[in-house]
């Protein structure tokens, strides 16, 4: 399931678009929102994992697939900063019950993830390539352990993705396959009380990709409690929840800042950026 090296940035961005279907398949898989016939079967170890594929007698599916290779042409052109995939309810479609956040960064930097301590540094040198295959395997299993104890999806929901980009060297009329500029921008509520979760992060000599997770608190069953985020978002933008890490130049680690929001008002600016999203919406609820 993984390159046996990441030496080039060619098997890193191999690498970034394995662990992205992946984690889509899984979380897809595990709320139940398509047929079994729409995954196919692979390993990891002892841990079965279903994924997806093009299942011509699911729509759904298809549709997932499309936006997965929109979102592969923007990692490619390191465009992409962040991947918002969420499950808002019906009718109202800025109340989001869950969501699922992919934030890469495109390093010069050799970067290195201390898998015990779950802290990341600048180092000069070679990513070790057991540390990068630990770390996936890591992301894997937090990611199906999350997944197994959240409580089920209501029916009224309705399934979209958006892409934010590096508006400093993002084409002003750039816009992946499958995808479109954004209409008028708006923010997105939890009916809840969210919760914040820290799934995990990847890092290589040139990619960066953290997984994090917003879900209401009262759907939560039991989770290890190093995953949760403090002062968590009780209002979700497209801005604000993009800027609860930023990096200082010079520095040698990456500093985490917890910002936390309002319903009235949002702490801290909002930063105007680039925004697309799905040509049309995957579900108009399940049943």
């Amino acid at each position: 399931l993984f390159p046996s090296r990441v030496a080039t940035e060619q098997e890193s961005v191999a690498l970034m678009k394995r662990l992205l279907a992946i984690s889509m398949s899984c979380i897809t898989y595990m709320r139940g929102l398509f047929p079994e016939s729409s995954y196919g079967t692979r390993y990891l170890d002892d841990l079965c994992l279903k994924i997806l594929r093009e299942d011509k007698s699911c729509l759904g599916s298809l549709q997932i697939v499309k936006w997965l290779q929109g979102c592969f042409d923007a990692l490619e052109r390191q465009y992409v900063k962040t991947c918002f995939f969420f499950s808002p309810l019906l009718p109202n479609l800025q109340t989001a019950t869950e969501l699922y956040q992919f934030k890469f960064r495109y390093k010069k930097e050799v970067l290195r993830m201390d898998i015990s301590s779950n802290q990341m540094n600048f180092v000069n040198g070679v990513c070790c390539e057991e540390d990068i295959k630990e770390a996936s395997r890591l992301l894997i299993r937090k990611l199906y352990l999350l997944m197994q104890n959240l409580g089920p999806l209501p029916n009224d929901v309705t399934l979209t993705m958006k892409l934010l980009y590096y508006n400093d060297v993002t084409p002003k009329d750039y816009q992946p396959p499958g995808f479109k500029e954004e209409g008028s921008p708006s923010d997105f509520f939890f009916d809840g009380e969210p919760v914040n979760l820290r799934v995990g992060s990847i890092s290589t000599g040139f990619h960066l990709m953290k997984v994090r997770v917003t879900t209401e608190k009262k759907r939560m069953r039991t989770v290890e409690s190093n995953l949760i985020q403090k002062n968590g978002p009780t209002e979700i933008s497209h801005q604000g929840l993009d800027c609860d890490e930023e990096e200082e130049e010079g520095n040698t680690k990456i500093s985490c800042l917890n910002l936390a929001f309002s319903q009235e008002e949002v702490t801290g600016p909002k930063k105007k950026r680039k925004v697309s999203e799905p040509e049309k919406l995957l579900l108009e609820g399940r049943k």
